[in-house]
């Protein structure tokens, strides 16, 4: 395709089906001459001289309450539980007969190595109860005796995980690590510490262990591998090579059992007597061994029970799902006819074998601790309610009251978008794209990404082709993503596997009146494998022809797009990786008009004919890109408009503009903020509430 810039003519730009930015886009230092008397206009503050006194920050309360869980485990007669989100995180102990928390403890910081948010790892070793943690890898014990709880070692750096744990016969502990993909062994008696180092090379997760008496298996997710490590020796011997990445793991007898996408692999402990069962379109997200041999599982992205012994072809239905597109963190056999699950979502279930029936216990309601949790999304429906996405909840501030309210969603809604009386959210980690009615919280699914789609990033609407746009990405292993093409009445998806070659995407921006989307990638993809590229690329789509008019890479070096945003003939572009380097990009010439650095990376917003930015980092900062300065018609700096916000967003750091005003909603801290953006005012200094 030939690279020659874009011309800026309407009837040409009609009859062009395709065109091509040149992929080594130069700096220029004017906007167009047609642009600035609009940028001028749009500059200037209609409403007179700005009110900068007063109140300008408003806090609401936590913008979203949790009581979401990652590790789980059972010990005589009681659940453990480790909360996700919650700073500190919150251990509790359930009694299983009552259905109660009947204790809780809080995992204290480490102060050399940092906060932890939770633990997704658990194991019982010698009576007590061990954590691992994130994003701190540490190890915590829990004395149920005593009601202590002690800090004992570190696995890594802040930004690590301890993503499994599993205790061998002797009580030796095994911890699977992120992103150095090892397992080290832990001692507790003696306190020491064994790293068996690489497993393989450029894994990062080692999703899932277990351990008998001579080796501990390892399941590594980006290299789809199941390996045995000798205790002893340290020798590692593969014994399946999954056809995706492997994230359970359970042994029993002389064989080991993991889940690999789509099917489960059932081997002898030698590597002999491979087994592999399809699991149709779904996968498994945990399982248990029961003293018979049964294994039971639950399957996702349902929440069904089904069972399996070594030599059924297929599994078999037990029950529907006990808490409906749930994730189950943790199986256990309670008697010979019951079985009891963890759910993420803040949940237990009782399942009765010989009958099929489920109940539910919300762990919030049974006494668990809920705490504030760094928010997914966030949507303003204005003058009505803020919507914010948490995890496996939506909570929702009815503006008119000020009550608030809360409500389940099956997973973590990336991000949200209005349609009339329906708000439409993408959804992790099953790629699932929901609807929820805004009179009666009421949700609908549309189906499923596919394709391996399981990280939707950014969903917007065209009012013009009444369809919703979904940039997504693959998880571990993958490099592509997908732009999705969906109809938001039949749940119809247009699915563009690799719409930008050899990465995924992280954003999207939509010029309807053109009939253009405009994505940023990625070229990391899923993280699991080398990248191909070595700069992101930005592309514009045609909607009408469904075809790609020009791919570019603007800036050389800078691998990843946080966020992309076209107004006014530019499209703007904040970068992840490096991290909050940003652009404004000439439509019609291809060249970069202005590139500059703000503090960290976040989300775009256009309001009032201006371009405003939330960033992570530097404690939480707000901008305006594109201010007039240096000289009439240019682009200079960003204008920094307030800082203080806190980093407490666990996507990107969001701004929510009310019509006609410069109040924005966003967060001061984990609170729901109402702050007053007013580019005419002085820097505005936030103090986050605690809590």
């Amino acid at each position: 395709m030939p690279r020659s810039p874009l011309v800026v003519s309407a009837a040409l730009a009609a009859a062009l089906l395709v065109s091509a930015i040149p992929a080594s886009a130069t700096t220029a230092s004017a906007a167009p001459a047609s642009a600035a008397p609009v940028r001028a206009a749009a500059r200037s503050l209609a409403q007179g001289a700005p009110s900068c006194a007063g109140q300008r920050v408003e806090t609401s309360g936590p913008a979203s309450v949790t009581g979401a869980i990652v590790g789980a485990v059972v010990h005589e007669g009681k659940g453990y539980v480790v909360t996700r989100g919650q700073k500190p995180p919150v251990l509790a102990e359930i009694d299983l007969a009552t259905r109660k928390v009947v204790r809780s403890v809080r995992l204290p910081d480490a102060p050399a190595t940092g906060e932890p948010e939770g633990g997704w790892a658990t194991a019982v070793s010698g009576g007590k109860v061990y954590v691992g943690t994130y994003p701190v890898p540490d190890l915590y014990r829990f004395d149920p005796a005593t009601g202590e709880v002690a800090h004992l070692a570190s696995f890594g750096r802040n930004g690590g995980y301890i993503w499994s744990l599993a205790a061998a016969p002797d009580g030796t502990l095994y911890a699977g690590t992120y992103p150095d993909g090892r397992v080290r062994e832990y001692v507790p008696a003696t306190g020491a510490v064994r790293d068996f180092g690489v497993l393989a090379t450029g894994e990062r997760y080692v999703r899932a262990v277990a351990a008998d008496a001579d080796n501990v298996y390892a399941g590594l997710l980006d290299k789809g591998r199941l390996v045995a490590i000798d205790r002893k020796t340290g020798a590692v011997r593969e014994l399946a090579q999954g056809a995706g990445g492997i994230g359970v793991v359970a042994e029993h007898g002389d064989r080991i059992l993991a889940v690999s996408g789509p099917v489960l692999i059932d081997v002898r402990k030698d590597g002999t007597d491979a087994r592999r069962v399809s699991l149709g379109s779904g996968s498994l997200d945990a399982l248990t061994v029961a003293p018979d041999g049964t294994v039971y599982g639950t399957s996702r992205p349902d929440g069904a029970v089904h069972r399996y012994r070594t030599g059924d072809s297929a599994l078999t239905k037990v029950a529907g799902p006990p808490s409906q597109e749930d994730e189950t963190r943790r199986l256990a056999p309670v008697d010979d006819h019951t079985l009891a699950g963890f759910s993420g979502s803040g949940g237990m279930w009782w399942l009765d074998l010989r009958t099929g029936e489920s109940e539910f216990t919300d762990l919030i309601e049974a006494g668990l601790p809920a705490g504030a949790e760094r928010p997914q999304s966030m949507l303003l429906v204005p003058g009505r309610a803020v919507y914010v996405g948490g995890h496996f909840f939506m909570d929702v501030r009815d503006l008119r009251t000020g009550a608030q309210r809360r409500f389940r969603v099956p997973g973590e809604p990336k991000d949200l978008v209005r349609r009339g009386n329906k708000i439409y959210a993408a959804i992790y980690p099953s790629g699932q794209i929901i609807s929820v009615d805004l009179r009666t919280d009421r949700i609908r699914s549309l189906g499923y990404l596919g394709h391996d789609q399981q990280r939707p990033w950014d969903i917007e609407y065209d009012p013009v082709t009444d369809k919703l746009l979904v940039a997504s990405a693959p998880l571990g292993g993958k490099l592509e993503g997908a732009l999705t093409i969906v109809d938001p009445d039949t749940g119809e998806m247009d699915v563009h596997l690799g719409v930008i070659p050899g990465q995924s995407l992280m954003s999207l921006s939509l010029d309807s009146r053109a009939g253009v989307v405009y994505l940023g990638g990625d070229v990391l993809g899923g993280g699991g494998v080398p990248p191909v590229r070595t700069a992101a690329s930005v592309a514009a789509f045609d909607l009408s022809s469904r075809t790609v008019r020009w791919q570019a890479d603007p800036v050389p070096g800078a691998r990843t797009f946080q966020d992309v945003k076209v107004h006014d003939g530019l499209l703007y572009g904040v970068y992840k990786r490096d991290s909050g380097t940003w652009i404004a990009l000439d439509l019609a010439t291809g060249t970069v008009r202005h590139q500059g650095t703000l503090s960290g990376y976040g989300e775009l917003t256009v309001h009032r004919g201006r371009v405003f930015v939330s960033t992570f980092f530097g404690g939480g900062n707000a901008y305006e890109l594109g201010t007039d300065e240096p000289g009439p018609g240019a682009l200079g700096a960003a204008r920094h408009l307030a800082t203080g916000l806190g980093d407490e967003w666990y996507t990107n750091p969001q701004l929510h503009f009310e019509p006609g005003s410069w109040k924005a909603w966003a967060l001061s801290g984990r609170h729901l903020a109402r702050i007053d953006l007013n580019p005419g005012c002085p820097l505005l200094t936030v103090t986050p509430p605690q809590g």
